[in-house]
């Protein structure tokens, strides 16, 4: 307690004695007794009043240990499993938890990874991926602001995220793995990647690109054999060494069915490999049968024009005629959709052709369109445009189901040029992109499809369509996903289909148990999205007949059933609205695919280049008492003694005021009693 208080204290003890005194006893008739009483709670009402004033503090000083963080990342993937590190793991684990000397030194926590971090549980290694990084970004989050070490107990085969490698030096505790798995390095041939188009067309030819890989110190011979829904239709032997360990080749196949055909690139095993499962890759093919004319009009020259013909005809089996409105259209009844590029006046006879024929129809509008024209030549859609030229950033409706549609960033790209508006759709239309300026989504439709049973139209309102293209080359370095999206968008159009109140989108098949998502929507006899339907999904696994039954759940604008951890095989599927009586029947496959089987060894030299990145050490399951030597002698990790200052009060205000009221009403009491004043 401070000098200065305890004086204060002294100092209202010596006051109050004072104030007593020239009440009571200084000229005062009151004798005995009497006297005493009044002059005792007289001086505790006077001293407790001047302590609330004073309010007497002291400084509480308390000492304690800070230990450093010892934190146990542990692998959970399947990759383990293969690799046989399970028992490596267990003894690991049980020689840590063992440890005194770690437990007095550390404050021990355990955690468990695979695609995401967590805290350990139960070690059951059956995650089909694993990210290192992830694992260690979580724990520096968590962890970065005090001392702490990383035990990582992993084979180093990461198969998602940033390289944990170059990730590790960025952060500040030191990493100490321990590596698991089989470190020997065995001679090993593996299919690596197998790329084709996600669609093939009849009757046409199709590539298939293939790398094939080879770990080994010796010249090897193997066959690549190439196998369509299980018919052979190409083989070629493949001679690789370790000068020459890579090789990459292109196959054309032959498109003679409409339909998913399930590719199998398969290389013959060396004699002594050890693991065969990475020889064998699947991917899926669609034949499709589509021969589709495009005509775009328009009456000026633009260069979204060119990049539209480009993108079109990146499909082989589509064909883009340039026309002027003025054109005679006869001449356009080869065309099967019509591109209507800043509609003004001068395509009047055009519109009359629409009306005629109900054509699928591309309009794209931007500040030369006339929308007064417009406006009165269609019943579909309308705009009250203010004549104000804006740039507008495109917006992703996540909702939208119409089509599967790539993933296009579209945060990165640069704004199209159009008249600012009202804009009112008055067909039945699903919105795929709506209007952003300056960071506000205005919600305005920027591109978005209409179908009301008889043709279909697009609509997008917007010009310079040619700088998303140039910026998915900048990206990419490839024009695929903006190609693929007006290639999405053609064959949309160009499907002459009834109006259907329940519409399922999924993929014939799936790379990954994980993406295999089956969406719905379901409209009701008005054809409004109904979101209060009870729709049930019914799964076949065909393999051996067992069913299972979903329920789809609302997700915003659409239904959907999640069948992730699903075994790979084919599956048939009964979609039914219970209370629409509507039922559709669809199949998919999901591949038999498993990165963390494509890895027969550790990758050990990578972990030690962590362990040395970071300041740590690196080190092997046999090796696990060194690593708990090293810990505990390392002075950089020892216990800190600090200490903190709690200022607390000599004495609780609420006792002192019951003592004051208290005092008060017994002086008060015995006064009135004594007939005093």
């Amino acid at each position: 307690m401070l000098k200065t208080t305890v004086l204060a204290i002294i100092l209202a003890a010596v006051a109050a004695l004072l104030l007593v005194f020239f009440q009571y006893y200084h000229k005062s008739k009151l004798k005995g007794k009497l006297r005493l009483g009044l002059s005792f709670f007289r001086f505790l009402t006077i001293f407790c009043t001047f302590l609330l004033l004073v309010n007497p503090k002291f400084v509480k000083k308390r000492l304690f240990l800070e230990k450093s963080n010892l934190i146990v990342l542990v692998d959970n993937s399947s990759s383990i499993k293969n690799t046989s590190g399970m028992d490596q793991v267990e003894a690991t684990l049980k020689e840590l938890k063992e440890s005194e000397g770690l437990a007095d030194k550390f404050n021990l926590t355990y955690y468990m990874f695979g695609k995401e971090p967590r805290l350990l549980d139960t070690l059951d290694y059956n995650d089909n991926a694993t990210d290192i990084t992830k694992g260690i970004k979580t724990l520096h989050t968590i962890y970065g602001h005090s001392e702490s070490a990383v035990i990582l107990l992993s084979d180093g085969n990461a198969t998602l995220g940033e390289d944990y490698e170059y990730y590790g030096v960025k952060q500040k505790f030191p990493v100490f793995p321990v590596v698991l798995g089989d470190t020997t390095q065995y001679e090993d041939v593996k299919v690596v990647q197998v790329n084709s188009n996600r669609y093939a067309f009849l009757k046409n030819k199709f590539p298939v690109e293939i790398f094939v890989s080879y770990d080994g110190d010796r010249e090897m011979d193997s066959r690549l054999r190439i196998t369509m829904d299980g018919e052979a239709v190409h083989s070629r032997e493949l001679t690789l060494s370790s000068s020459k360990n890579t090789e990459s080749l292109t196959v054309l196949l032959n498109a003679d069915s409409v339909g998913p055909k399930t590719i199998q690139v398969r290389l013959d095993p060396l004699e002594n490999e050890k693991n065969v499962v990475n020889n064998n890759k699947n991917i899926v093919v669609e034949v499709i049968d589509e021969k589709t004319n495009v005509t775009i009009v328009s009456e000026i020259l633009h260069p979204d024009i060119g990049a539209l013909k480009k993108s079109i005809e990146s499909n082989e089996q589509r064909s883009v005629t340039i026309v002027k409105p003025s054109i005679d259209t006869k001449k356009l009844n080869d065309s099967d959709i019509l591109i209507l590029y800043q509609p003004t006046s001068s395509f009047r006879a055009i519109y009359d052709y629409i009306s005629k024929t109900n054509i699928a129809i591309f309009t794209i509008t931007g500040p030369k369109t006339n929308w007064n024209f417009l406006n009165r030549v269609q019943n579909a859609y309308s705009k009250n445009s203010y004549g104000q030229s804006e740039d507008i950033f495109p917006l992703v409706n996540k909702s939208f189901v119409k089509f599967s549609v790539p993933d296009l960033s579209f945060e990165n790209y640069p704004p199209l040029e159009t008249y600012l508006g009202e804009t009112m759709i008055i067909k039945n239309h699903d919105v795929l992109l709506t209007q952003k300026i300056k960071g506000n989504d205005i919600g305005e439709p920027l591109l978005a499809v209409l179908d009301d049973g008889k043709s279909r139209e697009a609509l997008l309102f917007g010009e310079n369509l040619w700088k998303w293209r140039v910026q998915d080359y900048r990206d990419h370095q490839n024009f695929n996903d903006f190609d693929e999206l007006m290639g999405k968008i053609v064959l949309y159009l160009s499907m002459n289909e009834t109006k259907n109140r329940l519409i399922l989108n999924y993929e014939p098949f799936y790379d990954y148990s994980t993406s295999a998502k089956i969406s719905a929507n379901y409209f009701d006899e008005s054809f409004t999205f109904d979101p209060n339907a009870r729709i049930t999904l019914k799964l076949t696994y065909k393999e051996d007949g067992t069913t299972q039954e979903y329920p789809m759940l609302l997700k915003g604008g659409y239904y959907e059933a999640d069948l992730s951890n699903m075994p790979s095989g084919e599956y048939a599927f009964t979609v039914t609205v219970i209370d629409g009586n509507l039922t559709k029947l669809g199949s998919f496959s999901i591949l038999d695919f498993d990165l963390e089987q494509q890895f027969t060894s550790s990758d050990h030299h990578k972990l030690i280049r962590l362990a040395n990145g970071t300041g740590g050490k690196s080190f092997y399951p046999s090796q696990t008492k060194a690593l708990i030597d090293d810990l505990l002698g390392d002075d950089k990790f020892n216990p800190i003694q600090k200490s903190d200052q709690n200022v607390v009060s000599l004495v609780d205000f609420r006792f002192i005021l019951a003592i004051l009221i208290a005092a008060l009403a017994a002086e008060w009491f015995i006064r009135k009693y004594n007939g005093l004043t």
